[in-house]
């Protein structure tokens, strides 16, 4: 079997990802993966699972993300690429992912604006007289 399938998740971001047996080309939402995140760092953050494993370039990634921004996107798909990277039975993957933490759902939200203040935490200026 060369093809396996994971769900990532960050923030408000999902992501669908697709691995196989390839020469290492991504794409996200049909784009290339320079195409659709233009920053460097995010371009980083989505091959540190292959990074971390010595694995970059023997797997095509086909990935579609949807919700958040692009942050929480990338970070989505670096989820999901590090879960289907340990259902791969040729490879013994999970240790080295486990142990960078790319296994574990970052579950840090935005927090809720409460009222009687312009935000979660900041308050309105007080006026003394």
């Amino acid at each position: 079997m060369n093809k396996f399938y994971a769900t990532g998740r960050r923030k408000e971001s999902s992501a669908r990802v697709w691995l196989y047996k390839g020469s290492g080309q991504m794409s996200v939402n049909g784009l290339p993966l320079n195409g659709y995140f233009k920053r460097e760092v995010l371009q980083m953050l989505i091959k540190q699972p292959f990074d971390t494993t010595e694995t970059l370039g023997t797997y095509d990634v086909h990935a579609t993300v949807e919700g958040g921004g692009l942050s929480g996107q990338a970070g989505a798909i670096r989820h999901g690429i590090s879960r289907a990277l340990v259902k791969d039975p040729t490879q013994e993957l999970s240790i080295s992912l486990k142990r960078g933490g790319f296994l574990t759902r970052d579950d840090r939200m935005v927090e809720r604006k409460k009222y009687g203040r312009s935000g979660a935490r900041k308050r309105y200026q007080y006026s003394k007289r």
